[in-house]
């Protein structure tokens, strides 16, 4: 079998058996097809431990980051296992693959009083009643009041809200359902959207909707859409260009830690699988704590 095939035949698996995102499939099938252009179009069986390490190398020629290379590794080790068990090829070439660690780096997060002075400015410009800015302030609150990620929030229905409880019932990755809640901020936000704005929005399409966000012509929001006005209200306060809807969700977690929040209750919150995933928030605080103490003790 060609390994191109075995991509596909591998991509699909993901999508139907593991149910991976779409997202996380494309990473996967991207990854899988860097390699087939590095080995040069040799059959599946072909491929060993020298093909590999060739495939890295040259990634490593090109600038690729750590992280980039450790992710690649463990998409092939994760590839040719499945092979393997499929009976595609005897013995799998990756099992001595090494690739460096990746690095950790802490997330790019906004301060409390940012946050807090960014939000009053949207509520603000929502009260003249244009449903965008209603729709665009009640998306940021949500963001960050829930910590839910951007494919979550696109994801929502009106059905998944209880505006009574302040929950909302969301899919995250793996297709799993969690129920989060999101304070009384956001919920004067949404109801103040779904009220004045939605309908608005709902009168510009011309097929029925379900979805809670909506774009300007009525239709279910798109992640593009969450992410450009994520970067053009975020960016200014945490100075850095490229940021997203994924910042809101770091700062989320960072400051329920910073006011005593458990680890595994963030960790439900957020959707983590692993506890690990969520201890790297747990540093972000440390950092903060450690700069306040240097500046504030005599004996720092």
């Amino acid at each position: 079998m060609d390994l191109v095939t075995a991509v596909d035949e591998f991509a699909d698996h993901l999508q139907r058996v593991r149910r991976l995102s779409p997202a996380t499939v494309k990473a996967y099938r991207s990854d899988l097809r860097d390699l087939d252009a590095s080995a040069g179009g040799v059959p599946l069986e072909a491929v060993d431990l020298e093909v590999l390490r060739d495939w890295l190398w040259h990634a490593t020629q090109r600038g690729d980051a750590r992280s980039t290379l450790a992710r690649r590794a463990a998409t092939a080790r994760s590839f040719f296992s499945w092979a393997q068990e499929r009976a595609l090829i005897a013995h799998d070439p990756s099992l001595r693959l090494v690739a460096p660690k990746k690095g950790r780096t802490l997330p790019t997060v906004a301060s409390r009083d940012a946050m807090s002075a960014l939000l009053d400015t949207l509520r603000a410009a929502a009260e003249e009643g244009d449903p965008l800015a209603l729709r665009d302030h009640a998306i940021l609150e949500l963001l960050y009041g829930s910590g839910i990620r951007v494919s979550e929030l696109c994801g929502l229905d009106i059905d998944d809200l209880d505006l009574d409880r302040g929950t909302a019932r969301v899919l995250g990755k793996g297709a799993k359902e969690r129920v989060v809640p999101y304070g009384s901020p956001a919920r004067d936000a949404l109801t103040a959207y779904l009220t004045r704005g939605r309908p608005v929005l709902v009168a510009r399409s011309r097929t029925f909707t379900a979805a809670v966000i909506l774009g300007s012509r009525g239709a279910r929001v798109g992640p593009r859409t969450v992410y450009e006005l994520v970067a053009r209200e975020l960016a200014p306060i945490v100075g850095t260009e490229t940021i997203g809807p994924h910042a809101l969700r770091h700062t989320a977690a960072t400051h329920l830690l910073d006011g005593g929040a458990d680890l595994r209750a963030v960790q439900e919150i957020l959707g983590h699988a692993s506890l690990g995933t969520t201890q790297i928030y747990t540093h972000v605080s440390t950092e903060r704590l450690t700069a306040t103490y240097r500046l504030a003790h005599p004996r720092a």
